[in-house]
């Protein structure tokens, strides 16, 4: 069985991202199709939140390394102030010094025929960049979304930071793999030349994590609960619309608007849902609820009403992860999004037409109106759907392009 060394900064114990299912479920599945991963991940210091409640979703006899790693914000600052190299190209640089001699250190001792590296915490393909470089191991960069965008870093000397990452990854990386449609073609025609080595490989959820969770009561009594599971960001998931909305409703059918509770678990930012429901005047329809164990989270998606996907046209070439759990839930599915992108287009090939843009009001309120006259009428999830979503299955593809990285090295 050839080894691949996984370079991952979301890995348990972190907590309040969805993105860490990703490396965890690889490294669940990849023995079955000829891999045994190597994890290489960062010190649980420089995470924000931690949580025990993964720790037993990590296989066992899988060799995990948590390299020293700071968070520059929380560890170096000084009067909440830092020095901007120390956060370039983010603020887990630190993981960097670390992970580069534990990572060629595990490279001696267990001779991986592969590295993987996956974003978005770009630092993850510094660290994969220099680990190629000194060991001429083949080299698969997951960006999982686009990096250097028009407007995203924000932050000039960031942006330079991620493009340079970008264009090294893509010149010498064996593959390079993406989530989205949008975001393979976006890179494609960015970098013509290793069009060939890019391949989609979508996120998906586990069978095994909703094994024993079942259809439990309403979340809610007598009213119809629309549930967000996961980070609402201000920009790429604004929901002022859907307050927007929400106000309408009261105003003018509150028949309706006495029916619905929108509850956000784990959204993060909490005092920006509650400004904004008190600004509308809608906080009886509104909960925003503290982060809970993963397996909870699941059990909560197939208690609720409808399951809520937030998602800006700025983000028109990224899918939430979370949307793939919902369809494994088998519950109506509400998503505010453009219906040009590719977050709407995974919606509808679902079979779901329950699509509003998460910036029209009018839109978004007659979106909720006829949930709740009609509360399965093309809000659910066709069972062929279902099925072509699981990690297993993506877990296969990843295989096939590890296996083609690791014969492409050694013909060069």
């Amino acid at each position: 069985m050839k080894r691949v060394l996984m370079i991952a900064y979301h890995f348990p114990p972190i907590q309040g991202s969805s993105g860490v299912q990703r490396t965890l479920r690889f490294a669940r599945y990849l023995p079955e199709f000829g891999w045994e991963p190597i994890i290489l991940t960062a010190h649980p210091r420089a995470y924000d939140r931690t949580s025990a409640d993964q720790l037993d979703d990590i296989p066992n006899g899988v060799e995990v390394v948590r390299a020293q790693a700071w968070d520059t914000s929380r560890h170096f600052a000084v009067a909440g102030r830092y020095p901007g190299f120390l956060a370039r190209p983010d603020r887990w640089l630190s993981w960097w010094l670390g992970a580069v001699p534990a990572g060629l250190a595990l490279i001696r001792r267990l001779s991986p025929a592969a590295i993987w590296s996956s974003y978005p915490i770009a630092t993850a393909h510094h660290i994969g960049a220099t680990l190629q470089s000194r060991s001429r191991l083949p080299w698969v960069a997951d960006f999982r979304d686009p990096m250097a965008q028009d407007d995203y870093p924000e932050d000039p000397a960031v942006w330079r930071s991620f493009a340079r990452i970008e264009q090294h990854a893509t010149r010498h990386a064996a593959a390079a793999t993406f989530t989205t449609p949008s975001a393979l073609q976006l890179y494609r025609e960015r970098y013509p030349a290793q069009a060939d080595n890019m391949y989609l490989l979508e996120n998906g959820y586990d069978e095994e994590t909703f094994s024993g969770t079942t259809v439990g009561n309403p979340l809610n009594d007598g009213k119809l609960t629309l549930l967000h599971s996961g980070i609402v960001y201000p920009s790429e998931r604004d929901p002022t619309q859907l307050f927007v909305a929400l106000a309408r409703l009261r105003q003018s059918s509150r028949t309706v608007f006495d029916r619905i509770v929108v509850r956000f678990r784990a959204a993060v930012h909490d005092e920006l849902l509650q400004r904004l429901a008190r600004e509308h005047d809608v906080e009886q329809a509104i909960e925003v609820m503290p982060a809970i164990g993963y397996r909870d989270a699941l059990a909560e998606m197939l208690r609720a009403d409808a399951l809520l996907i937030l998602q800006a046209a700025n983000c028109n070439a990224q899918i939430p992860a979370k949307l793939y759990e919902y369809v494994r839930a088998r519950r109506p599915i509400l998503a505010l999004t453009d219906p040009a992108g590719d977050t709407a287009q995974v919606v509808r090939a679902a079979g779901i037409d329950s699509i509003a843009p998460l910036d029209d009001a009018p839109e978004i309120a007659a979106l909720l109106a006829r949930f709740v006259d009609r509360p399965i009428d093309g809000t659910l999830p066709t069972e062929s759907a279902v099925a072509g979503a699981s990690r297993r299955g993506r877990t296969a593809q990843f295989a096939q392009i590890l296996d083609s990285a690791v014969r492409t090295g050694a013909l060069q």
